[in-house]
């Protein structure tokens, strides 16, 4: 047995008593936690040092859970800043869906691979990607293969579309099924239970109502979360309105899929009886709220979700929508947006935020008994954060600090399932030097190829 101690760090357990030990002691056994207190009162600390087989020092630091990314699509790393200042539609058709049927197998790999790097030294511990695009053998694999090889906890949200969207992105109903099988046979469970597949219909318009009620009892049957993108702009709302004469969380609760497994990406322009939908149905709100700034698109009722009892998770959506997929500076734009929203500073506290990147995505994932919060029993996803900054210290309050001062290059070390996979800032699995250099040398191609057809990706500056 492997024994981890992790000693003199401020520990925010996010236990229900919003525990913060100062200093506190972590010790982990292979995977799990089995000891958490204050250092200092533990009165056998010789003993505790005895028995490790490695002590991690966390002085001047903050250990909180693992973030969880509760949305994200990895391949987008490869097209994040190919032009920014689009709306939604247009950024899809002119950015986004030509870059990603141009790329091959290979840079879905590195696309991935350097994905879950950066979701890992921003302190995420865990990410759900949607995938969505299917156009070599290969692609999703290469994705899932990333997850593994990185450390990262991973769950891959098998997308597809049957009807309207970009025709070389679609699939009949029964490839979508038959290859999301073929996933769950091969893929779930993987690397010691890190890796997982769910459900992901990508959207309302894109899909057919048969398909959507297909997929509602695919997941049921497989006890699978179904995630997917819901009311993200004004448009999606109509497109709905036209076709079933539903607003879009009425069509995705009519055609069986709304449960408490279900995971509502975005929700921005739901209205009242809608919310009263996903709490009568106790499904998770996944908020992107860099996301929907950047493409303009509205700005979700987090804080009435709240008040309902609604269970929200955060989310940095794609790169190529964010920019980047820096977990810690979500919880800033989290906390900053609604107050300016509503012009109501109380909004969001410190810790509140916290709870939604770390509880929130838990409770999402179904995973609330193992991951967000730090205790005996539950897996060791942890991340240490850096304190001893000078544009964090002096620190009065930790959760502040972590919320409104810390960014992703604070991280110094994370561990998922109980092994070190960031170590002074730097992931200790892969080489990440190579792995950027290969994907810069992929995207230099990519953008040749595709430069003669596509203005944008002839702009360099």
């Amino acid at each position: 047995m492997s024994r981890i101690l992790l000693i003199n760090g401020t520990v925010l357990t996010m236990n229900q008593d919003r525990e913060v030990l100062r200093p506190g002691y972590i010790v982990i056994d292979d995977e799990r936690i089995t000891e958490v207190g204050p250092w200092q009162a533990a009165g056998r600390e010789e003993a505790l040092l005895a028995s490790a087989s490695r002590v991690i020092d966390a002085k001047g630091k903050a250990v909180i859970p693992g973030l969880i990314n509760g949305h994200t699509h990895l391949f987008q790393t490869f097209l994040r800043g190919v032009s920014d200042d689009y709306p939604l539609s247009d950024w899809l058709r002119e950015v986004i869906w030509p870059g990603s049927i141009a790329m091959e197998e290979e840079d879905f790999y590195l696309a991935a691979l350097i994905g879950c790097i950066e979701n890992l030294k921003s302190g995420a511990t865990y990410v759900m990607d949607h995938h969505y695009i299917h156009t070599n053998a290969g692609n999703t694999e290469g994705v899932l293969r990333a997850m593994m090889e990185s450390g990262i906890r991973g769950h891959l949200a098998r997308g597809g579309v049957d009807l309207s969207y970009e025709p070389k992105l679609r699939e009949t109903e029964d490839e979508i099924f038959d290859r999301t099988d073929d996933l769950l046979d091969r893929w779930s469970g993987e690397a010691g239970g890190r890796i997982d597949i769910a459900m992901g219909p990508l959207n309302l318009y894109g899909c057919s109502r048969g398909f959507l009620e297909k997929a509602a009892k695919f997941s049921r049957d497989r006890k699978l979360i179904t995630h997917i993108h819901v009311a993200e702009t004004r448009d999606q709302i109509d497109n709905t309105l036209n076709r079933f004469g539903l607003r879009n969380l009425e069509l995705v609760e009519a055609v069986g899929m709304l449960g408490p497994s279900t995971q509502v990406v975005h929700g921005i322009w739901l209205d009242d009886g809608e919310l009263e939908l996903l709490a009568k149905h106790r499904a998770s709100l996944i908020h992107c709220p860099v996301s929907n700034m950047y493409l303009a698109s509205g700005v979700a009722r987090v804080p009435e979700m709240r008040s309902r009892g609604i269970n929200v998770a955060l989310g940095t959506d794609g790169p190529g929508s964010n920019n980047c997929q820096d977990n810690l500076e979500v919880l800033k734009f989290t906390a900053c947006l609604h107050k300016v929203q509503q012009l109501d500073s109380s909004l969001l506290p410190p810790m509140e935020v916290l709870e939604m990147g770390t509880l929130g995505g838990a409770k999402a994932m179904g995973r609330e008994a193992e991951l967000g919060s730090i205790e005996t029993g539950k897996l060791a996803d942890l991340v240490i954060v850096d304190m001893e900054k000078a544009h964090i210290s002096p620190v009065h309050r930790y959760s502040s600090a972590l919320v409104y001062n810390a960014n992703g290059n604070d991280v110094h070390t994370v561990l998922v399932h109980g092994t070190v996979v960031v170590e002074n800032g730097r992931c200790t699995l892969v080489d990440e030097d190579e792995v950027i250099r290969r994907a810069q040398a992929r995207v230099d191609r990519l953008r040749g190829r595709l430069a003669s057809q596509y203005p944008v990706y002839a702009i360099r500056d």
